[in-house]
């Protein structure tokens, strides 16, 4: 017999698991995960979901937001990304996102039985929260997603290039495609900084193997947009060259959700929840006042037969 190995598990940055939370997915990567809990008991559960390349810490603000408003938030960083194992920024399959978070999904349904609970995804995030609510659309009470990945970039998906970097992934798939442009995150330099000196955040360049994946996340989302019927928040804006615009209104466009809103923000660039200050704080109140309407609505009571009859 081999002896057992009791060296610590460590996250790429060196610091053992058993001194963070975290749980172990399907494939028996340590996934890092962060817990926002409110004063009391919560009335619902926001799950956030974040884009390519961050990590789940980078949502602190929003998530204290929520707390304070009797939501428990969770969310946890994506294989590859941030304090989970796996080599950064690279995946087999894009699904392997999806089914993370519903694992993670079901560990605190297992802890809050019977509670609401609210997606909340950016970017790639919001690919794989749309195809999580498709996947389990009776577990979640409604969708918020800002900027979401629902078509490819046009400058960066034209035909040519689609096809050469499905060729480039047979032979390199690890050839570098180039990184995210931090100028191009926000139009807040204070918000640029943070993102440029985060150390959790993927500085290098983005894989033929993952570009590939992310193409093959757009076809999946635009294949399940006719089926989803959740309560849906869109916030994108005009100025966001991460994400294309136009996939926020085929999506408004496409699903038969009757409450969908979207919200247009002139000018303003990919992460809206990061941008210049006025434009933050309308996001997080819209996110606010949405997620309240609806768990008010969970809340209320039935109407009695003598209510309704008052009422016609």
């Amino acid at each position: 017999m081999m002896p057992e190995d009791h060296t610590p598990r460590l996250t790429p940055q060196g610091i053992p698991y058993k001194d963070l939370t975290y749980c172990v997915n399907e494939d028996g990567q340590h996934i890092y995960c962060k817990y926002w809990k409110p004063s009391g008991p919560p009335r619902a559960l926001v799950f956030i979901v974040h884009g390519a390349g961050e990590h789940c810490c980078r949502y602190d603000d929003l998530a204290q937001l929520l707390t304070g408003l009797k939501f428990l938030v969770f969310s946890h960083d994506h294989v590859g990304h941030g304090q989970s194992e796996g080599e950064r920024m690279t995946v087999s399959d894009f699904h392997i996102y999806v089914r993370d978070g519903l694992q993670h999904l079901d560990l605190m349904k297992k802890e809050h039985p019977n509670l609401p609970i609210f997606l909340c995804g950016h970017s790639m995030g919001g690919a794989i929260s749309i195809l999580m609510a498709s996947e389990r659309s009776v577990d979640f009470s409604g969708v918020i997603l800002i900027s979401p990945l629902v078509l490819p970039n046009p400058e960066s998906a034209t035909s040519f290039k689609v096809f050469a970097a499905k060729i480039l992934n047979h032979v390199l798939p690890n050839l570098s495609l180039g990184g995210i442009d931090p100028n191009l995150v926000s139009r807040n330099k204070k918000e640029v900084e943070s993102y440029m000196t985060d150390p959790l955040v993927y500085h290098g360049g983005m894989k033929v193997s993952f570009g590939v994946q992310l193409l093959n996340a757009t076809s999946r989302v635009e294949r399940a947009l006719p089926n989803f019927k959740l309560p849906l928040l869109l916030m994108h804006g005009t100025a966001d060259k991460l994400c294309d615009i136009r996939g926020s209104h085929l999506m408004m466009d496409t699903v038969p959700s009757e409450d969908k809103t979207l919200k247009v923000y002139e000018t303003g660039f990919h992460a809206l929840h990061k941008e210049l200050p006025e434009v933050t704080s309308s996001v997080f109140q819209e996110i606010e006042s949405w997620l309240l309407q609806r768990i008010e609505k969970e809340e209320a009571p039935p109407a009695t037969t003598s209510q309704i009859a008052k009422n016609t």
